[in-house]
């Protein structure tokens, strides 16, 4: 009974699939959730005990160096489990050897890729060299750079690995090259287009401009656009090469804002009250906290308008921030009111006078 049930295990166990015994295909099952299991050992007691090792040093290369290769490393046993069970399972030698290489050449630029996230306080510590003033932007272009850079060349690696000749492959393009390169011709220009925005300084992260129609906050500056979130909230995307070709009027930069009206009060007001109502307002402006002393400060009875005698103002709030700014100019036009009220007149609305010369005879 026992030599039958052996021999029934062993004719299972030899049947082919894809060409390949069934015993074979559980050894190599076998083998990679081995691998697995050392994986998960590696992860939770050599990583964590090498952690506590360096955590003591005093340099923090080391604390870096284990960030950049921690990820690679977990996923190197899962590379090495296939890699055996491929060759267990006697697949082509070819594909086997392939795929491997393929996979040791995307760690080696994982450990690249994963250097430039743990190095960027470094990165952006240069970018100070460029202006204090621009290493945040001049930071991030320079990560998100070297990130596209390394991208390219892992997948340039990895077509290389497979026979595939990059240099002949673009030279073979043809027509279809040169419609890659007419298409990469906008690329190039938004490229270029944020390199000029850096170079000219002139927007930065959290600053509140307005290009063309677009305006908001400066969220994000990078290779091909700029991110702008709008006052409603609404996110916008804006091409570099929009930007380095339009005015951009950058209202982040200004020390002061400019507040200009023109207030109309009754015709029937006299001239002398018209007087003492300027001269009251330029006095008011002129002692005010929050008006720019050293800017024009213009007060002037202006024009005949058709309902009101207009008085024409300008002067600049001592703020770039706008919510100040409507909260200064609330309290200049309440203390506007009441000089105008003080001074026994009244504020002019539209209105027009009809003058009938002779009733009709009942």
């Amino acid at each position: 009974m026992n030599g039958e049930f052996i021999t029934k295990i062993n004719e299972i166990l030899n049947q082919v699939v894809l060409g390949t015994p069934l015993y074979k295909w559980a050894f190599a099952l076998l083998i990679f959730l081995l691998f697995l299991l050392f994986r998960k050992i590696f992860s939770h007691i050599i990583v964590n005990s090498i952690k506590a090792v360096v955590s003591k040093t005093k340099t923090t290369i080391d604390d870096k160096v284990l960030s950049m290769i921690e990820s690679p490393l977990r996923f190197l046993f899962i590379v090495i489990g296939l890699w055996i069970a491929l060759d267990i399972i006697n697949l082509k030698a070819d594909i086997t050897q392939h795929t491997v290489k393929s996979l040791f050449i995307i760690l080696v630029f994982w450990i690249f890729y994963n250097g430039v996230n743990v190095f960027s306080p470094d990165i952006f510590k240069f970018a100070q060299k460029f202006g204090k003033d621009l290493a945040q932007e001049v930071g991030i272009f320079l990560i998100k750079s070297i990130k596209t850079f390394i991208f390219i060349l892992a997948v340039l690696a990895v077509l290389q690995e497979w026979g595939i000749n990059v240099t002949a492959l673009i030279a073979s393009l043809g027509i279809g090259g040169l419609a890659i390169a007419l298409a990469a011709k906008d690329t190039a220009a938004n490229l270029f287009g944020g390199l000029t925005i850096l170079a000219d300084k002139s927007l930065k992260i959290g600053e509140w401009v307005k290009v063309g129609s677009v305006e908001g906050i400066v969220e994000d500056i990078g290779m091909r656009t700029t991110k702008i979130r709008t006052f409603e909230k609404s996110l916008i995307t804006v091409p570099n090469q929009y930007i380095a070709n339009n005015p951009i009027e950058n209202f982040s930069r200004r020390n002061i804002r400019r507040i200009k009206m023109t207030i109309g009060v009754v015709y029937d007001t006299p001239a002398d009250a018209v007087r003492k109502i300027v001269r009251d307002i330029k006095s008011m402006l002129e002692q005010h906290p929050d008006v720019a002393q050293d800017q024009a400060i213009v007060v002037y009875f202006d024009e005949f308008a058709d309902s009101s005698l207009n008085i024409f103002i300008l002067f600049y709030a001592n703020t770039s921030n706008w919510l100040e700014y409507v909260q200064i100019k609330q309290d200049i036009n309440l203390k506007i009111m009441d000089i105008v009220e003080k001074n026994g007149s009244s504020f002019a609305f539209p209105s027009r006078s009809i003058y009938v010369e002779k009733l009709p005879e009942s």
